[in-house]
């Protein structure tokens, strides 16, 4: 083990010029969740556009399940070489480690590369639902137990589901699936009475009015949906962010991160990757490997304290 980790840091260490030839063939992506949600999203818009820009393809491999630990756990043990890639979320890889008793990784089997975007959640019930406030929809969970999906166990959503119900006062039962799209098709069935997803996973539905939106979870209220109030404001005080972001395996050499980082930045500050990611109620990122480390390191104590004020724990 000693002897691998000395490996991995004199790998980390090369300068750029010895990984001249890199990419010679194409990247995986892995998105630790089901396709269509968010995290399956930005992947694709990256994946396009960055591919072009380091002369290779990039193609994207969905592997759910297990809140994003299955496919987050594959990234861990994948050789560091630069040609796997994770996009990963604020679930797999910070909720989780506070979340579970035991994964299948550490938080030292990965390094940052660069934030994504971050995003709201919203909480939406279906458009024929007679329920038009939050009011209304805690008055109502108050005579029947309600169902909500969620994308998930220990994704944002879900957490947010238990922010809700805690702060409400309520009960309901969640109804997790392996990701955003069939969480949200459970909805469109109306199999479930609400859910609170990731912004950019439902715009779609709230545009074209399949989706209420009721309550969205950002501190201010979100210049795609103006007249939908802060969940503050519709009087269940509650913040929470979602960000997508994408890593590698521990050992991925420092040039390789540093030209990965360079390259997704360069993808999203183009008008058309800003006006996409707006269009979901996205901000775009672009740090630095080295911030973003520091972002999630920042994050895994901020949720480990609501994990553990919520009382939650899964094995």
């Amino acid at each position: 083990m000693i002897f691998r980790r000395c490996m991995l840091a004199a790998l980390a260490a090369l300068p750029l010029a010895a990984w001249a030839d890199w990419p010679e063939r194409p990247i995986t992506m892995v998105v630790p969740a089901a396709a269509g949600g968010t995290t399956d999203i930005a992947a694709r818009v990256l994946a396009e556009k960055m591919g072009k820009d380091l002369g290779t393809s990039i193609v994207v491999e969905n592997k759910g399940g297990g809140g994003g630990s299955i496919g987050t756990a594959q990234v861990a043990r994948a050789k560091p070489d630069g040609y796997t890639l994770l996009m990963g979320n604020i679930g797999p890889i910070a909720i989780n480690f506070s979340l579970y008793k035991q994964l299948s990784y550490k938080e030292s089997d990965l390094r940052g590369i660069t934030n994504v975007i971050s995003v709201p959640n919203i909480l939406v019930v279906h458009a024929d639902s007679p329920v038009r406030s939050v009011k209304e929809l805690v008055s109502l969970a108050k005579t029947r137990r309600l169902n909500v999906s969620t994308s998930g166990v220990g994704q944002s959503p879900h957490m947010s589901s238990e922010m809700f119900r805690q702060k409400a006062g309520i009960d309901v039962t969640l109804v997790p699936f392996p990701g955003a799209a069939p969480a949200v098709t459970a909805l469109l069935g109306q199999q479930v009475d609400f859910m609170i997803d990731n912004l950019p996973s439902s715009m779609p539905h709230i545009k074209s009015g399949k989706f209420r939106a009721l309550a969205i979870t950002s501190g201010t209220r979100s210049a795609q949906l103006p007249d939908v109030p802060t969940m503050t404001e519709a009087g269940v005080p509650m913040q929470v962010t979602a960000w997508f972001g994408l890593l590698a395996p521990a050992g991925t050499p420092d040039a390789l991160v540093e030209r990965l980082q360079q390259s997704a930045r360069k993808v999203m500050q183009t008008p058309e990757v800003r006006q996409r990611f707006a269009d979901l109620g996205g901000v775009p990122g672009g740090e630095t490997p080295a911030e973003y480390d520091t972002f999630i390191a920042q994050e895994r104590k901020s949720w480990a304290q609501i994990v553990k004020a919520a009382g939650l724990s899964l094995e």
